[in-house]
């Protein structure tokens, strides 16, 4: 019977590429980014993102704000749908609490083509 070797950790074998990456964990910011971008729709592109600390008496968390364009008929419609829809979207970002999420600015472009911009704002809560 032959024993499979490579099931078995051998610490003393040097590390290959993939196993010596370290593993990256999101920031609260990023999670916001990857579930703002998730909503909006294939179609939209970062145009800026920026994080500032919030507090009140009670609570503590950061408000977040957002800049998307969309180039294009589909993309325009996609931007749409995200006005639409961003004020009633819950978010789902562990430990963290969405309290505020609106559309602070739109620019549309009809010509020479279609182009919105789109600015959102965010307040996020620590739920801790």
């Amino acid at each position: 019977m032959w024993l499979d070797r490579t099931l078995f950790e051998r610490k003393s074998m040097p590390r290959t590429a993939e196993s010596a990456a370290p593993r990256l964990r999101l920031t609260t910011g990023e999670k916001l980014l990857r579930a703002a971008l998730a909503l909006a729709g294939p179609n939209a592109t970062l145009v800026s993102q920026r994080e500032a600390p919030w507090a009140s008496i009670t609570f503590s968390g950061a408000r977040h704000t957002i800049v998307l364009a969309f180039n294009g008929w589909e993309a325009c419609d996609d931007a749409e749908n995200l006005i639409a829809d961003l004020p009633d979207h819950e978010f789902r970002i562990p430990n963290v609490l969405v309290a505020d999420a609106t559309v602070i600015r739109s620019n549309q472009e009809l010509l020479p083509c279609p182009r919105m911009e789109v600015e959102l704002e965010l307040l996020l809560l620590d739920e801790k």
